[in-house]
């Protein structure tokens, strides 16, 4: 029972060795007309789509570095649940109770003494770099 499926019954394996034959034989597509052929993409003509590109940090948007990035995730996940517009004593005692480090409380407890209305707002005035431009 070497190339018999046990899942199916004769007749149905017969019927997909049939639907598949096409694919199986043929090197390439199995349509019947040539219009329904996928179009070749042309940018991609000599280029290894496993290679690495070099024309971009590779996580890091433009205008950001990857330890911005990496930073203001790590912000992020301590300030989830903050009620915004905070003060900094406000933001560093919810990061405090959230067990962030005390480097983190420090930061935000060091900020200017005004009102916050969201997390981009926290990270410039940490110094942490945004985006230029979206994408």
């Amino acid at each position: 029972m070497g190339d018999k499926s046990d899942k199916h019954g004769a007749r149905l394996d017969d019927q997909l060795r049939h639907e598949t034959e096409g694919l199986v034989r043929g090197g390439g597509p199995t349509h019947a007309e040539r219009g329904n052929d996928p179009e070749p993409v042309e940018t991609d003509e000599g280029r290894d789509p496993t290679a690495a590109s070099s024309s971009r940090t590779v996580g890091a948007p433009p205008g950001m570095s990857p330890e911005d990035v990496a930073a203001r995730s790590e912000f992020a996940k301590v300030l989830a649940g903050a009620r915004y517009p905070a003060t900094p004593d406000q933001l560093s005692a919810h990061v405090a109770d959230e067990g962030a480090p005390d480097a983190a409380v420090r930061a935000l407890g060091d900020l200017p003494k005004r009102q916050y209305d969201g997390l981009p707002e926290v990270m410039d005035a940490l110094g942490y770099g945004h985006e230029t431009e979206r994408f």
